[in-house]
């Protein structure tokens, strides 16, 4: 899984970026310092896998990871060629899902493209490109299921989908608002469309703000507008400039400055539960003396796709998983105390494995 982190130039994405994976992609203050894409894999952090690697001590311990692509920033007009153009939708078009990077810091030493800060601006210039492109996509579609109507049934349903869709674009509402059932759904995928993919909204604060960012007025309004387009919409104040330093701290070094700053964690992490969450994403565990391993699965996962995560084999040779609930698995203090207590199951095919949970997998080929 891949999230794609976009914004308008300037808006501290790479900085953002290399926070994130440490990966030193360049951050400059001038437009289209990031061309080709920066991708990095970065690992989940998670408690539960610490806690699990203490109880086991085993030589390797496997962090769940994810994966972050620092996109070049779009322009007005990139829909018809502006800036990156198609080229930039065209890696937006690639990823899962957005991270959208809204610069709310003034600083006269950063440029803004467009000459003043202004985030409602500045996401309504990104999102009607993404809805342009989207537009031509569905009007080319919608052009080519006429030539082959002919009285199909079928393809009169399809065509009709379209039309409604291209008027919902076309009002300016993102394809991820229209309500689909089950075979509109399967339609619109198929278009692989650039604003039916899930957003996070990310506030990039001065650092004067990040301990109080209602006290923004640039946050304030971001936050009216997201929720004014879905009540659900996250959106996660964070300074990528103070992250970008914490990123280079580790144990107690990075404990002392978060205090320093006044925070109890670093916003990262928080980022990246909030991207699996957004992408519908679960974590299971896999334990033995050589190996404590977290797993990224997408909920309402079985359990041979789940063991196929870790190994085809597993998958293709299912038997069963013995699964234990982490929080159980804790209580009981071991394995072997929890199979003594009754926490160990046994799971055939169809279980459909829940985050956090334990598992050892059964299997013959």
């Amino acid at each position: 899984m891949e999230l794609g982190i976009i914004g308008l130039p300037n808006t501290g994405k790479s900085t953002l970026f290399n926070a994130l994976t440490q990966a030193g992609a360049e951050a400059s203050n001038y437009p289209f310092t990031t061309i080709e894409p920066n991708v990095g894999i970065v690992p989940v952090p998670d408690e539960r896998l610490t806690n699990l690697a203490a109880m086991y001590m085993p030589p390797k311990v496997t962090n769940a990871t994810i994966g972050f692509v620092d996109i070049a920033g779009l322009v007005k007009g990139a829909s018809r060629g502006e800036g990156l153009g198609n080229k930039f939708l065209s890696h937006i078009r690639q990823v899962d899902a957005i991270v959208h990077v809204v610069r709310c810091f003034e600083d006269p030493n950063v440029a803004h493209v467009d000459g003043a800060i202004k985030p409602i601006r500045d996401i309504e210039t990104i999102n009607f490109e993404l809805i342009f492109a989207d537009m031509e996509t569905v009007e080319r579609r919608i052009d080519r299921t006429r030539k082959l109507l002919k009285g199909d049934k079928k393809l009169e349903i399809d065509l009709a989908f379209y039309d409604r869709l291209y008027k919902s674009l076309e009002s300016g509402a993102p394809a991820r608002s229209l309500e689909l059932d089950s075979i509109s759904r399967k339609l619109c995928d198929d278009l692989l469309l650039l604003t039916s993919k899930p957003v996070l909204y990310v506030a990039n604060l001065a650092e004067g703000d990040i301990n109080n960012p209602g006290a923004n007025e640039h946050y304030a309004a971001l936050l009216e507008y997201a929720h004014a387009e879905d009540a659900n919409t996250n959106i996660l104040p964070l300074c990528a400039k103070i992250e970008a330093e914490i990123s280079e701290f580790e144990g107690e070094e990075k404990e002392l400055f978060l205090a320093e700053m006044g925070l109890e964690r670093a916003s990262l992490d928080r980022l990246i539960a909030e991207s699996y969450a957004l992408l519908g994403l679960i974590s299971f565990f896999s334990v033995n003396k050589n190996e404590v391993r977290a797993t990224t699965i997408v909920k309402g996962s079985r359990a041979p796709q789940a063991a196929g995560k870790i190994h085809t084999d597993f998958e293709r040779g299912f038997i069963r998983a013995e699964v234990v609930a982490y929080a159980d698995l804790m209580q009981a203090g071991s394995y072997t105390a929890a199979r003594e207590k009754a926490y160990v199951r046994s799971e055939g095919k169809e279980y459909v494995m829940r985050d956090g949970d334990v598992a050892l997998f059964r299997f013959n080929i």
